[in-house]
């Protein structure tokens, strides 16, 4: 399989839910034409950002649908396939490829964890086959999932099983690894770096693609990071990732970044509703709060701005 190299910011979209906490996709299109207008290369899909492993997987099917409906040459969906049941993992890959995604993913199953990187590879590989013809990346987010083994041995352990294997969303600050699989043969992978406060260290160790939730409405800041690394203008690269840090500091502050990352979307425009449980959303109060630190520390303006 030829490998498609991702160079720019792919968003991880927020799922849109009522007030009854079920699925809303009728804001897809206008949020998709948001997210292209900033530059945007592609969506990935029902992941942590999008509350993928709080939804069963027909609610999965109709999100990862909704938004394979606003694909592009130049706006591709990558579907996240992920579940602690192997069998829910198959079902949603080859769905998602009946339903059109240019490509799959999963992170390792957080509930009965496998114990070594063959089990992992062996458990990735029988998703992987489900969806033949989709490039399969594996998503590394030992933080959350608890799956912490070495990127360049599951590499190196599952080419030769995965022949649709393309890379690796890379949600971890072990660069010194992340380095190891960006120059592994040759550069063959598609490795996407993955945390949104350290994309300027990302791109010193060789990342050129990246997926994040706040490159839904901070993405022209981020390309401006991207814009002055490449043009050798470090300290204002390191000042616009101060600033994406002290937003990102906010948003941790109310809640972390699902839910307050949310909150934003509604504030510029794009409501996608209330979180899913256990999650919570922001009172009223706590609302008024985040939107005044917004303000103060300068959000709007920046967004705007760049």
């Amino acid at each position: 399989m030829t490998i498609k190299k991702t160079k720019g910011l792919i968003a991880a979209p927020f799922t849109g839910m009522d007030l009854n906490g079920k699925i809303n996709v009728k804001n897809v299109s206008s949020y998709a034409d948001h997210l292209k207008n900033i530059g945007l290369k592609g969506v990935f899909v029902a992941g942590t950002t999008g509350e993928g492993m709080l939804m069963t997987d027909t609610e999965r099917l109709e999100v990862i649908e909704a938004w394979v409906s606003q694909k592009s040459e130049d706006f591709r969906v990558i579907a996240h396939a992920g579940s602690t049941s192997i069998s829910s993992a198959k079902l949603l890959a080859s769905e998602s490829a009946r339903l059109g995604a240019e490509a799959i993913a999963i992170m390792g199953p957080p509930f009965l964890a496998p114990k070594g990187v063959n089990e992992l590879v062996e458990f990735s590989k029988d998703v992987a086959l489900s969806a033949p013809e989709l490039p399969f990346y594996y998503y590394h987010i030992p933080a959350l999932s608890g799956v912490d083994f070495p990127m360049s041995e599951y590499l190196n352990e599952a080419k030769s099983k995965i022949p649709n294997l393309a890379g690796i969303k890379f949600t971890d600050n072990n660069f010194m690894e992340m380095s190891k699989c960006i120059s592994m043969d040759n550069g063959k992978w598609d490795i996407l770096h993955g945390y949104d406060e350290l994309l300027l260290a990302g791109l010193s160790f060789g990342a050129v693609g990246a997926v994040g939730s706040t490159y839904n409405f901070m993405a022209p800041l981020y390309y401006g990071i991207i814009e002055d690394f490449t043009n050798g203008n470090i300290e204002k690269a390191r000042e616009k990732q101060r600033k994406s840090i002290e937003v990102i500091n906010i948003l941790i502050k109310y809640k972390g970044a699902l839910v307050s990352g949310k909150a934003i979307m509604g504030l510029i425009g794009i409501d996608c509703g209330p979180c899913r449980k256990p999650l919570q959303s922001l009172s009223s109060n706590e609302m008024k709060a985040f939107e005044n630190e917004l303000k103060d520390c300068g959000f709007f303006e920046m967004v705007n701005s760049y």
